[in-house]
């Protein structure tokens, strides 16, 4: 063989021996930036049970309807300057007046904040549903379990929070308010309800 052609064959050797030794750091390359963008997805063991962005341990307004803005503790921005204006929601059996226990817990999210701002008052309003009496004095039955449902919710921050019963105010609309219309069953327990806003006074 001669030197010329072993000159030649040489060189290629060196030459591919170069180009692997390039590639290799190109794919190790490669490869690490796809495994650093991979994006991770995080799934909270609390949840954001009415979408607004704000987890269930915090929110102090848990039923927020879709797209409204909402302040940090997830109650709806009201732009109104005052330090705190919160709502309260709560929902009965038909012909009962009995606060089920997750709407204790709520109340209890209510009264931390009454402590907090001493100045707040609430305004509780009882209602209930156009089938809860019968038709006998209905208008005066429907008005006593409405105003037993509002003051439930009184007695237990009076009872368990120690809130000053001068802060609390009581109002009962019998059927007289629904909020959606009562022909059918799921309308009528939405109307089985208290509605409560606490807010410190404006200036």
């Amino acid at each position: 063989m001669s030197n010329k052609l072993w000159t030649t064959i040489t060189s290629i050797a060196v030459l591919t021996s170069t180009l692997a030794a390039c590639q290799t750091p190109l794919k190790s390359t490669a490869l690490n930036q796809s495994i650093e963008e991979s994006p991770i997805t995080l799934i909270p063991d609390i949840p954001d049970s009415d979408g607004d962005g704000v987890l269930d341990d915090i929110d102090m307004c848990p039923a927020t309807p879709l797209n409204v803005v909402v302040e940090e503790q997830g109650c709806p921005f009201t732009g109104m300057g005052v330090d705190l204006k919160m709502e309260y929601r709560a929902f009965f059996t038909k012909g009962s007046s009995e606060l089920s226990k997750e709407y204790q817990l709520d109340l209890d999210k209510v009264a931390k904040k009454l402590k907090e701002y001493d100045a707040a008052t609430m305004r509780i309003e009882g209602h209930s549903s156009t089938d809860e009496v019968p038709a006998v004095d209905a208008v005066l039955q429907s008005n006593a379990l409405s105003r037993s449902r509002a003051l439930i919710v009184k007695n237990y921050l009076i009872m368990q929070h120690q809130i000053n019963p001068d802060r609390l105010s009581i109002a009962s609309y019998g059927s007289e308010q629904p909020i959606v219309p009562s022909d059918t069953g799921e309308g009528k327990s939405m109307n089985r309800r208290v509605y409560g806003l606490a807010q410190e006074p404006e200036d």
